[in-house]
């Protein structure tokens, strides 16, 4: 084999390494989603699963998702807004049910949670974001 095609293999092989490593980065920083009709149907069929809500108090008493744990952690970003996560850690680590959080928007909040939770020992995959959040909820809800 000449230097040339040497090089050229060589270059295959780098960009293809690129390719892959770049995929899995970008997986690292995947979440898995579940649709508000998932999560409705789960509640109708009273599927075993764990619905963790972030939102700040006053939202939560004007609405949330019937069965909602009450967390108020939300935005996530600080010891003590973790800190309120960790009434519920326990629960969720002794089980093996879906967790689904939600969040005002199911973007950052949602995120930062479910990085928090995994961190704490709690399998991504078990790990779930509603999609578009509390906002995006379409189905009934409840208020304290």
């Amino acid at each position: 084999m000449t230097f040339s095609k040497k090089m050229m293999v060589m270059l295959g092989l780098a960009a293809l390494l690129l390719c892959v490593a770049g995929n899995a980065f970008a997986m690292k920083d995947s979440y898995n989603y579940m649709s508000p009709a998932a999560l409705q149907n789960a509640i109708d069929t009273k599927a075993d699963v764990a619905i963790v809500d972030i939102q700040v108090a006053e939202e939560f008493k004007s609405h949330h998702i019937k069965g909602a744990i009450e967390t108020c952690a939300y935005p996530v970003k600080t010891v003590a807004d973790t800190e309120k996560l960790n009434t519920t850690l326990n629960s969720l680590k002794s089980s093996t049910q879906p967790v689904v959080v939600i969040c005002p928007r199911g973007k950052g909040g949602a995120e930062r949670t479910v990085d928090y939770l995994a961190k704490q020992g709690i399998s991504p995959y078990r790990l779930f974001i509603l999609t578009n959040g509390q906002d995006g909820w379409p189905y009934a809800v409840e208020s304290n």
